[in-house]
Formats: C-alpha cells, structure tokens, sequence
C-alpha cells in the first residue's frame, strides 16, 4: 500500500515527487514516455525564474535530475490504463498487468496537441504534418512551411522555424494574435515571416510529401492555395484526463476541475498541471501545483 501514486513526469509530476520525497512519503510515479511532458520539445524558456534562456529538454533533465536524486526509486516505467478512485483505498492499473494501491493519486498526466482536423492531416502525419517544430524543423531547412495558431506556442515555432527555413507563413483565424508582445514584436520585425489573417486550413495535399495547402478567406469565403512543404499546428492542447473522468469532474473541454489546493471533487484524489482547471498554464504553475498537491495530500493523509 502506497501513500501515494503520481500519474505522469512532467513538471507537476516531478515537483510532486520531489516534495512527497521531501515528505517522507512512501509513492511512486508512473510515466509512460520520457520524463519533461510537453517542455522536452520547446526549444526555449525564458520566463522561469533564475533560469533564463533554457531549453525546454535542459530544463526538464534538470528537474528529473533533481527528483532521482531524492527518489529514484520511486519512478516506475509503465502505462496507467485504467483507475478505480471512489474507494478510500484507491486502484491504479497499468499495461504491464500490475495493480498499485494507495490512499492517495495526484493526476499529473498534462495534454496533448490538438489537432487540426482536416482532410489529409492523417494522410501526411509525419511527411509534412508535425506538431513539434523543435522537434521536426531542421527536416525544413531553407524549405517554406506553415503555422497554424496564433497564441505564444505558435509564434515561438514561427520564430525558431524563421531560422531554418527560407519562409513561413502564420495562418491564424482571426485578426489579432494571442501570444504576448514580446514575441508578437519580433513575429512582425521578420523578413520571412508573413500572417494570413482571418484564414483557416481546409486541406492539406501532396503526393509523398506535403505540397501545399487550401487556405479559406473568412472574411470573404474564398479559397486559395498556399505552397508550402510542411504544416506545424500550434492551436491549443487537450487535457490527457480521459482515463479518470468517469471518477473526477471536468469541465467541458475535459480539464479536471480543482482549484489552487489541487483538490478534486474525490477525496484523496487531486490534480496538477495541465491538466486541471487553471487561467494560466505554464512550467511555473505546473510546479507550483506539484508542491501544492502534495501539501493537500499530506493534509488528507493526516486526517
């Protein structure tokens, strides 16, 4: 019997591994794929405190470094398929067949990209479709591509495409951009970098490779065709909660609903990062919520 299980290595999980090893807690933390979540592939952060300018994948084995230092044996490679939570003793069942019991789960399992949702999306996954332009741009350099999106994910890839391909062209919905000014200013001061205002995708086609896209004109409900020989969608994430949304609420995009205290609507059950409910999600608030959730779990644990 565990005091507690962590589902998920990102920077809530790991800030709640390293508190609930500070705690003295006996847990672990179940992470399927390499611990970071989704900052592995950002190529810069620049707004965590005292580390400024770090790459996403520097920042994450910083963090996992420091949490194996504390609990290395508390990381437990495997996929959580399914959880019973309802219970004072709660279940949580994974791919390799085991069951972990424990009084007590924090959530921590993040997002993942949205999709666009257009015809040949699937068809071109890989051969010019990417959701990940740290991880796929040098695949593009001196070739034109294309972003979709219009908040800081979008014109951060914008910026670091800018300098590997010979052009690209943001496609966003609207007239106006949601990422911050800082990055807006430098989206507009690019030579290579030109916004499609009030357009949306309605195909992408190829042959092998991606050719080009359909452009629609919202304003004037024209299409167009855009020659480029890759996509990157930068248009939002959906909250990895699938799993325990038949136990905890959500709202309707799918977060899990849980104030600052991380706690949900199941006793003992909480959740952190991006995956809950919250105005901002960013690296700083994911660990904040990994140090918060602990604190109520202790809190829980203690009656």
């Amino acid at each position: 019997m565990y005091d507690l299980v962590i589902t998920g290595s990102g920077p809530a999980g790991l800030s709640a591994a390293i508190y609930a090893a500070r705690a003295g807690l006996k847990f672990i933390i179940l992470e399927e794929n390499l611990p970071g979540g989704q900052i592995i592939n950002t190529y810069e952060i620049d707004n965590y405190p005292g580390i400024p300018g770090i790459s996403g994948s520097n920042l994450a084995s910083r963090m996992e470094e420091h949490a194996r230092k504390l609990a290395g044996d508390s990381f437990v490679d495997d996929t959580v398929t399914s959880a019973v939570l309802n219970d004072s003793v709660k279940k949580i069942f994974t791919a390799s067949h085991r069951i972990y019991e424990t009084r007590t789960v924090i959530i921590a399992t993040g997002a993942t990209h949205r999709r666009l949702e257009v015809p040949g999306e699937d068809m071109f996954s890989g051969n010019g479709v990417s959701y990940c332009a740290t991880c796929d741009g040098a695949f593009f350099k001196e070739k034109d591509v294309a972003v979709v999106g219009g908040g800081n994910t979008a014109a951060m890839d914008a910026l670091y495409l800018s300098g590997l391909c010979k052009s690209v062209s943001i496609i966003h919905r609207r007239n106006v951009l949601r990422a911050d000014k800082v990055l807006q200013d430098k989206l507009f001061s690019a030579e290579n970098i030109k916004i499609y205002w009030n357009c949306r995708v309605d195909e992408i086609y190829g042959n092998e490779q991606v050719k080009g896209l359909k452009l629609r004109d919202l304003k004037n409900d024209t299409v167009s065709d855009l020659a480029v020989d890759g996509i990157f969608a930068a248009v939002g994430i959906t909250p990895a909660s699938a799993l325990f949304s038949a136990s905890v609420n959500t709202d309707k995009e799918g977060y899990i609903i849980a104030d600052e205290t991380c706690m949900t609507n199941v006793p003992g059950v909480f959740a952190a990062g991006d995956v809950r409910t919250k105005n901002l999600r960013q690296v700083v608030t994911a660990v904040s919520d990994g140090a918060n959730a602990v604190t109520s779990v202790r809190q829980y644990l203690l009656g």
